[in-house]
Parts: structure tokens; C-alpha cells; sequence
């Protein structure tokens, strides 16, 4: 299970759950990994809903590799994700926000 106050994320990935984390390494990585910009650049683009499947990919991957998970990007855009693409945005999304701020309560 997830622990959200280490900023991880469970997502199901061809019917196993992983918990993903952007470590500061993965982060590094990841920075690397963008067709365009910063990190920065990258939390823009998914608070304004321009972000690319692209990018979920890549953030998909670097909190894989952060969760210590051996699962390479190739891997990974074959894979069966759980509520598909979309469900892919939310975990992406929700693992960008878990990695610079505390989590809140559900509702």
C-alpha cells in the first residue's frame, strides 16, 4: 500500500499494484526525460490540462524507478493500467502534486 505521506502512489499495472515515489533522483531523471522545459514547465502543463501522453509516461516511469520498481518505460506503454489512460493522467498527476506538498484528507 501506498503511504501518501512519503509521497507515494499506488497505481495497478497489469494486474500488480506498485507504489511509486519521486525520489530526487527520479526527479533528476525525469528532468532529463522531458521533450521541453523544467520541472516547473511540467506542473504548468498538468494544472492547465496541456499535458502530453508523453508525460504521463515519463512520470509514470521516474516514480517507478523512485518506488524502486524495475519496470522500464517500454515496459510500461504496453502495459494494462488499471481505469487506462485516464486512470494513468490521475496517478501521474496525483504523484507530481504528492511530491511538492503535503496530502490532504479525501473527501
Amino acid at each position: 500500500m501506498a503511504n501518501p505521506y512519503s509521497g507515494e502512489v499506488e497505481i495497478t499495472i497489469d494486474g500488480k499494484p506498485y507504489a511509486l515515489k519521486l525520489t530526487l533522483g527520479a526527479l533528476a531523471g525525469l528532468e532529463q526525460s522531458l521533450a521541453e522545459g523544467s520541472l516547473v514547465d511540467l506542473v504548468q502543463r498538468f494544472e492547465a490540462g496541456r499535458f502530453s501522453a508523453r508525460d504521463i509516461l515519463a512520470l509514470l516511469a521516474a516514480g517507478l524507478e523512485g518506488g524502486g520498481h524495475s519496470l522500464s518505460a517500454e515496459e510500461l506503454a504496453q502495459a494494462d493500467i488499471v481505469a487506462g489512460p485516464l486512470g494513468a493522467a490521475r496517478v501521474a498527476a496525483q504523484l507530481l502534486a504528492r511530491s511538492f506538498s503535503l496530502p490532504r484528507p479525501e473527501a
